[in-house]
Parts: structure tokens; sequence; C-alpha cells
């Protein structure tokens, strides 16, 4: 008869101990878009939740495990919403699916800068990632991988557009292809790995304001820049109906 009660009592701790971690991340999500996180303190987030310093060490032992945490989960946000996108468009046409994604990735960021600007923004004086942000923190660009990857089989990939990657650049992808890209070539690779640095690019500048008052249109020019690197890693929209001979989709 013991057994139950201890599951019930384990249970009830580890809710409330999950209770008073999300409350400290969000209590830190707040500090971040305050203040930034090179002021990020163990000891304001206590005090705001009415905490002891010590009873919050017993969740994070100091500022960089809380730093890790937001991170995991700020990559994880952003990788749930570009691999919803990248599901959802499984049967589009696959420079539709590829946009999909990207922007995805440019609402999540719109709607979350403080969490975008954490992952991608300045790096933290003193905080160095742990191996822990690894996993989270590729998910973006394995989605991008897995548009073309899908493309590949259909065939609907060409080869990227412009001058070949140097032989020392595809030296240096070949290692990583096995594991994240088996079906893809180096080229491939090359060129998708340049068009994601551009999409965080294109999302930075906007993020950040470094577009200034440049381009009001802002969602407009992002989804003919990103089309556009669609097409440089070599994406190729399926025929139309008329293309392949058949009769052609009735104009609207």
């Amino acid at each position: 008869m013991t057994a139950p009660r201890t599951t019930t009592l384990r249970t009830a701790r580890e809710r409330a101990r999950a209770e008073v971690t999300q409350a400290i991340k969000e209590e830190a999500c707040r500090q971040l878009a305050a203040e930034g996180a090179s002021k990020l303190s163990l000891r304001a987030v206590a005090r705001e939740l009415g905490m002891v310093s010590s009873a919050l060490y017993r969740y994070f032992p100091g500022r960089d495990d809380l730093l890790t945490a937001l991170i995991v989960d700020a990559y994880n946000a952003l990788g749930d919403a570009v691999e919803q996108a990248l599901a959802a468009g499984h049967d589009r046409d696959p420079v539709e699916r590829w946009t999909a994604v990207c922007h995805a990735a440019r609402d999540w960021a719109v709607a979350h800068p403080h969490e975008y600007a954490l992952i991608y923004g300045t790096p933290v004086p003193g905080y160095a990632a742990p191996d822990d942000t690894s996993g989270p923190g590729v998910r973006l660009p394995l989605a991008l991988v897995a548009v073309a990857t899908a493309a590949q089989r259909a065939g609907r990939l060409g080869p990227p557009e412009g001058e070949p990657a140097p032989p020392e650049v595809l030296a240096d992808i070949a290692p990583v292809i096995p594991e994240h890209a088996p079906e893809l070539s180096e080229a491939s690779v090359a060129a998708l790995i340049g068009a994601w640095a551009q999409l965080l690019g294109l999302l930075s500048f906007e993020i950040f304001g470094q577009f200034g008052d440049v381009l009001p249109a802002r969602r407009a020019f992002f989804a003919h820049t990103v089309t556009r690197l669609a097409r440089s890693v070599g994406l190729r929209p399926a025929p139309s109906a008329g293309a392949d001979g058949g009769a052609a989709s009735p104009a609207g």
C-alpha cells in the first residue's frame, strides 16, 4: 500500500519543481527583455519571485546554467516552429516548402526578438555554450536539409547555382554528410550552409533594426529573398500541369 503513496508524493514534488523551474525561466526572460543577457542575475530573479537565493540555486546552480536552459528553450521553440511548417508542407512544391520553413523562422523571430537575440545575437561575456545546446541548435538547418532531401528524392533538386564551392570547403563538409545529409552531395550541403547563414542574416537585420527606414515592405522582401535562396541551393518547383502536356491550371 505504500508504493502508490510514494509515487504520488514523487509526482507532486516533480510537478512543483517543474512549476518553480518554469517560473524562474519566465522571470529570467523578462529580465532578458529589460536588461539583456549580460546583466542576467540569479539574485535579481530570486528577489522578483520572492525566493531566497539559496533556494533558487537548487534549481540552477549558477547564471550559466540558467542561460543554457533559456538558450535550449529558445532553440527548441524555433525548432518546433520550423518543423511544424516542414510537416505541414510535406506534399507541397519544394520551393514553397522551403519558403514556408523560412517564414516560420521569421514569424517566430519577430514574435520573440529577445529569445532570438539570445541565440543569434551578441555572445554573452564569460559564457561558453555547452554541448547541451548543440542538438536543439541544429533543428533549423536540419529542416532546410530535409526540404532539400525530399526534393532530391522527387527529382526536384538540381546543382547549386553559381560557382562551385572550393575543394577545401567540400573537404570540410564531407565528414558531416553521413550523419546529417546522407542523400545529398557535398556541393548541395555547401550551398545549404550558405543559405542558412544568409537566412539568419536576413532575420538579424530585421530583428536588430539594421534595415532602419529602408524596406518597409519587409515581409515581401523576405519572401522574395528566400525564394531566391531556394533556387540558389538547386530547388526546382514542380512543373505545372500545362508544362507536362496536360491541361493548364485555370487562372485565378
